[in-house]
């Protein structure tokens, strides 16, 4: 039977972005050390585990936990977040999607719309799509960066590929600037083949309780596919750093793909050692005396 210790979690981290092929990472993986029923038992316990690391980062109260999550259309995203923090106390956890950017968030820099949303100290936030969504479909669709009305940019033509090097080069700046001040970023792309969105897809067209879910627009952007997924190595090949790394997991198999995740979540939050906050002699008096004054009520 497999076990949890023989997930070693560098196997799905970029630790170095100068070697970085996306064709180097499956999209499922045929040899598992675990099967669907174990892993699906895995899952559980790690749904306990991060609900008792939550309980104590936030009584802590001195780190806070960026996970962000981005993917092709069907992926996975919604399921892999709803399942792995089924048993977390809401209080200490928010979850923000990022869509279109309104006009009045296109009057600031891309970042800003993110910063209201970064968690506090004890606190985890999930970013569902991200700011990197500004090299991910702006580069697929670099005609969406006029919106943003650049001094520097008049047309399309204006944009090039020194553009996305100083995004990415801002993005690393912006990262690091929260990692040094507490904030612990955990990257994951959720590596999804066309195949298997293909049949996500059918699926929800064919079940009537999962219509909603289906967009003409996904069908659209998927024409896009080998755009997208040379924006997603460029933006984490660029990106992936020792603070802040990237790691692929492969979404063709839900049950796996949240498996891995709940466990990477849970791994890189023991690495904080969290503890509970040690209280004073003075409070420690405090609290003898408020349990005498309550044992003594009539």
């Amino acid at each position: 039977m497999g076990t949890k210790d023989k997930i070693d979690i560098d196997n799905f981290k970029i630790i170095d972005g100068n070697k970085f092929s996306l064709s180097d990472y499956p999209t499922t993986v045929k040899k598992k050390d675990i099967d669907k029923e174990e892993g699906e038992l895995l899952i559980q316990k790690d749904i306990e585990e991060l609900s008792a690391l939550q309980d104590v980062l936030y009584a802590e109260n001195r780190h806070a936990i960026l996970i962000v999550i981005q993917a092709m259309d069907a992926a996975g995203k919604d399921g892999t977040i709803k399942h792995i923090m089924t048993g977390v106390n809401p209080a200490g956890v928010n979850v923000y999607y990022f869509k279109s950017p309104s006009t009045r968030e296109l009057n600031h820099d891309y970042f800003w719309r993110h910063y209201a949303a970064l968690p506090g100290k004890g606190e985890i936030g999930i970013f569902n799509r991200s700011y990197y969504e500004n090299v991910l479909i702006t580069k697929v669709h670099p005609e969406f960066i006029l919106n943003e009305r650049l001094s520097n940019i008049q047309s399309v033509k204006d944009i090039h590929k020194s553009f996305w090097q100083d995004r990415y080069k801002q993005i690393c700046r912006f990262e690091r600037n929260l990692t040094e001040n507490d904030t612990t970023i955990l990257k994951f792309f959720l590596h999804v083949s066309k195949d298997v969105q293909k049949k996500r897809f059918l699926d929800r067209i064919d079940d009537p309780k999962k219509n909603w879910k289906f967009s003409a627009a996904d069908l659209k952007e998927r024409a896009f596919w080998d755009d997208y997924q040379s924006a997603y190595e460029d933006a984490i090949m660029n990106t992936s750093t020792k603070s802040a790394p990237w790691f692929i997991i492969p979404a063709d198999e839900k049950w796996y793909t949240r498996y891995l995740v709940g466990d990477i979540i849970c791994t890189e939050l023991k690495r904080l050692d969290l503890s509970y906050p040690i209280i004073s002699d003075t409070d420690k008096e405090a609290l003898i005396k408020a349990k005498e004054a309550l044992l003594n009520e009539s």
